[in-house]
């Protein structure tokens, strides 16, 4: 048996699948409506989905964080996951995603869980350290422009509790960060974000190779 991570073909990864995946109607039709986006690229897998959920649920979390929410399907998968009493802030700059999000959250029930703020997401986590909101968090998911992802994980580290879990996505890059030729402002703020974490004593961490790569970070106390 191999000692490392092994690679899903399509007919073992569609097996994973058939045997593990629980997709709510809800979310399976928001997934197949995003399908046919533009950048359906930027839309998280059900199976990622799903193992957010679990996170949440996991962790007891009632408080979570979003940075970057594009149709929804992150933010939906965790929602459905909260407690009645769970609410997430959401950070995104597109009306245009979000109007779609938004539709789905209201359809699902969830949409008084989800706090959504329309504006650099830097800001945005600014203004929440500003009003004292530091340490208040449970759980935070980061899957916006690569180039602020250090921004967004040192904004993070401060708002969640200790204890609090952070979650990276995007982290492996489609294979582009263990490749150096590869060069461009995205690939090297990735890669530069995970050396980082590498050595951060501030958190405990896991890398796992779901989807395109998840960070998992515990706030130690």
């Amino acid at each position: 048996m191999t000692k490392q991570s092994i690679g899903l073909n399509d007919q073992l990864y569609n097996y994973l699948l058939s045997v593990s995946l629980r997709e709510p109607e809800i979310l399976l039709k928001l997934r197949q409506e995003t399908a046919s986006h533009p950048r359906s690229g930027m839309q998280i897998s059900a199976e990622q989905g799903q193992f957010m959920s679990l996170l949440v649920q996991l962790i007891g979390a009632k408080k979570t964080l979003e940075v970057g929410v594009f149709t929804g399907y992150s933010s939906l998968s965790v929602a459905l996951a909260l407690p009645t009493d769970g609410q997430i802030l959401a950070c995104d700059v597109s009306e245009e995603f979000t109007a779609i999000a938004r539709r789905y959250w209201h359809e699902a029930g969830v949409a008084d869980k989800i706090d959504l703020r329309l504006a650099p997401a830097l800001e945005t986590l600014d203004q929440l350290l500003a009003t004292g909101q530091a340490e208040t968090f449970d759980f935070a998911f980061i899957d916006a422009d690569k180039e602020n992802y250090d921004g967004y994980y040192e904004r993070s580290l401060q708002l969640v509790r200790p204890g609090g879990l952070i979650v990276i996505d995007n982290v492996l890059w489609s294979g582009q960060v263990a490749n150096p030729q590869i060069q461009d402002a995205s690939t090297q703020a990735i890669r530069a974000l995970n050396k980082k974490l590498h050595h951060d004593d501030r958190i405990t961490l896991s890398l796992i190779p779901i989807a395109d790569g998840l960070t998992l970070a515990i706030k130690r106390r």
